[in-house]
């Protein structure tokens, strides 16, 4: 099993602080934490850093931990543009860097971003190839439906050949095949039940099946919003409350896939999440963050196999 922590990246207006978020990262460094993971918000009420600066400072801040964004929502983003800004991160931070992808989903405020939603899978997947082709060929043309290059090159290459591990999110049967064909592993979103993730899996691994992939080349990693406590009522309030308002609205489902209260209780939640099928779990505290690393990493890492 793989351990991996969220990145915060919560702040308001003139909230962040260099020392302590530097003293985050080096931390979970030093508690045995494979990566530290970002979320991409980039319009809601929310204050949230954006992923690839985040990333970029904490690439500094770090010397073995890798560095992740689950996900990017790249069908919103020019694929040559943030080609270029992943290569150059995973060059600065030696090769350490984590792609996690999806389409956002036909809730997304597209016309903001001028994409056209009845088209929006389509231009995902294509940007894809256009992101893929530039970080691995040394000339690109493509004459494609959405962008149009000819004898395109960049350099440099992202630091990992061929390129950076590519992470698709989603939740249908469709979105999930869709990893299969054209992504590198399978995250499950913080918003999913343990019993919806072993749902989503079994559909990725038939089709790996189908696709005669092999399992181990395909990891699978499920978010787990997360709050170590004895007083489960007292984490439990403020978990909801936080997820209220990093979705802008109450759901008993996202809030029943949190896991809260005891390190006993959150051993036995996260067991059932590994017998679901998750390789990695990537743990996103909603609040006291330093605290709350430190309570994974004594009290519960080590008795989740």
């Amino acid at each position: 099993m793989r351990f991996a922590i969220s990145i915060p990246q919560f702040y308001a207006d003139g909230e962040f602080d260099p020392a302590a978020f530097r003293t985050y990262l080096t931390r979970v460094e030093a508690l045995g934490f494979e990566s530290g993971w970002t979320q991409e918000q980039v319009l809601g009420s929310m204050p949230q850093l954006g992923p690839i600066e985040t990333m970029t400072y904490a690439a500094a801040c770090t010397q073995r931990l890798r560095l992740g964004c689950a996900v990017f929502v790249t069908t919103l983003h020019s694929p040559v543009h943030l080609a270029k800004s992943l290569a150059t991160l995973d060059q600065l931070s030696g090769g350490r860097l984590e792609v996690g992808v999806g389409t956002g989903g036909r809730g997304r405020m597209f016309g903001a971003f001028g994409v056209d939603p009845e088209r929006f899978v389509a231009r995902f997947t294509e940007g894809l190839e256009v992101m893929k082709s530039l970080w691995t060929q040394d000339r690109t043309t493509l004459d494609g439906r959405f962008w149009q290059l000819t004898d395109a090159a960049m350099e440099p290459k992202p630091a990992q050949k061929p390129h950076p591990r590519i992470w698709f999110g989603g939740s249908s049967p469709a979105a999930l095949r869709r990893a299969v064909r054209h992504g590198g592993g399978f995250f499950g979103a913080g918003s999913s039940t343990t019993e919806q993730f072993a749902d989503q899996v079994r559909v990725v691994r038939e089709a790996l099946a189908e696709a005669e992939r092999d399992p181990a080349d395909f990891p699978i990693a499920k978010r787990v919003y997360i709050a170590v406590d004895d007083d489960a009522d007292r984490a439990r309030a403020r978990v909801n409350a936080t997820l209220e308002r990093l979705y802008g609205r109450r759901s008993e489902t996202i809030e029943a896939a949190a896991i809260v209260g005891t390190p006993d209780h959150c051993i036995a939640e996260l067991r059932a999440v590994a017998e679901a099928g998750a390789e990695m779990i990537l743990f996103s505290p909603l609040f006291d963050h330093s605290h709350q690393a430190a309570q994974l990493a004594t009290h519960v890492m080590p008795y989740i196999s």
